[in-house]
């Protein structure tokens, strides 16, 4: 699904009282969209989940968005704090 829609998606839920978080491969275009909680991981396009046959990096990155709706602010997963306006942590 295109990362833009994603996000204008998730901003219209959030608008309605539901949390959002998504997964995002783009970050620049996230970025530009803003959506109110994203989790950028640095893997190619179609691989949002990391690399396949790896549960322990898949686990960690659905936790780590799952994470962001627990959380009061939004951390990277290594624990720095990521830029609120934008929303967008990261997984490497």
């Amino acid at each position: 699904m295109c990362h833009q829609s994603v996000g204008l998606i998730q901003s219209i839920i959030e608008k309605a009282g539901i949390p959002t978080a998504s997964v995002t491969l783009l970050r620049e275009i996230t970025e530009r969209v803003a959506p109110p909680r994203a989790l950028f991981v640095d893997f190619p396009l179609g691989y949002p989940l990391g690399i396949p046959n790896d549960p322990a990096l898949q686990t960690e990155i659905i936790l780590a968005t799952l994470g962001l709706l627990a959380e009061g602010h939004v951390k990277t997963h290594d624990g720095r704090t990521a830029s609120h306006n934008s929303g967008l942590a990261a997984v490497r």
